[in-house]
């Protein structure tokens, strides 16, 4: 079983475009169980997720949640031998592609996650996207050639006996979670590279900060992490 564990916080529109065609009949192929882990949504989020078949996990009473809190949550449900964890701005390219990949890394034992191509959805794209986005691509993946270990927070293929062996994310991380994830996931074993894979992410955070603020704010958060174990930001500021 594949658990395909998606973080939300008023994504009712967002969530929508992610899961259109993740259909019943791709979900009963690939036995692909659908969690939502809502941290307090005050739209109709999780209205939309029960309909589009997904269980939902909603935060603990007063409980003030970030992404990495919300990622274990969902996972601490799951069942899948494999689990996904997708932004909800997010989307494959192919589900097909995507959920086969997954299936393939359940029988390759020595690899305990996966990184995956990310770029912008075509219907967003500009010239600078591809610039960016390539760039970001290929030092992700040099990064794992190195044996940094690196899998971009947008799609983290990971499996679910080694997640729970290096405990989960770190809940104490306000960013970079996903980067210390994959370090500690690294030392346990491969972390294979998929160029062929494709996701699309929003590129609301871009438009809105620019590529040169968000590369310096994941710099310094990088760093802080791998040097002092410690993200540089207090909080990591959410993006409509």
């Amino acid at each position: 079983m594949i658990s395909l564990i998606i973080p939300t916080l008023n994504e009712a529109a967002t969530i929508k475009r992610t899961l259109a065609d993740l259909t019943d009949e791709v979900k009963k192929k690939y036995q692909v169980e659908l969690i939502i882990s809502d941290g307090g949504s005050k739209d109709d989020t999780t209205e939309v997720a029960v309909k589009l078949g997904a269980r939902v996990v909603k935060p603990k009473p007063d409980e003030k949640q970030n992404i990495a809190i919300g990622r274990n949550a969902g996972a601490a449900v799951a069942r899948g031998d494999i689990f996904i964890f997708m932004d909800a701005d997010t989307f494959p390219k192919s589900w097909d592609k995507l959920l086969s990949a997954a299936e393939q890394i359940q029988q390759e034992r020595k690899v305990v996650a996966a990184t995956v191509s990310v770029e912008v959805s075509p219907a967003e794209r500009k010239f600078k996207d591809v610039i960016w986005q390539n760039l970001f691509n290929l030092v992700f993946f040099t990064e794992n050639v190195l044996g940094l270990a690196m899998g971009r927070g947008n799609c983290q293929i990971v499996r679910a006996s080694t997640f729970k062996e290096v405990g989960g994310y770190n809940t104490k991380l306000a960013a970079a979670e996903d980067y210390d994830l994959f370090r500690r996931l690294g030392r346990r074993g491969k972390i294979k590279i998929m160029w062929h894979i494709i996701v699309y992410e929003s590129p609301r955070r871009f438009r809105r900060q620019g590529y040169l603020r968000v590369v310096w704010w994941w710099t310094l958060n990088g760093l802080n992490v791998f040097f002092r174990q410690r993200a540089y930001s207090k909080k990591w500021k959410r993006v409509n």
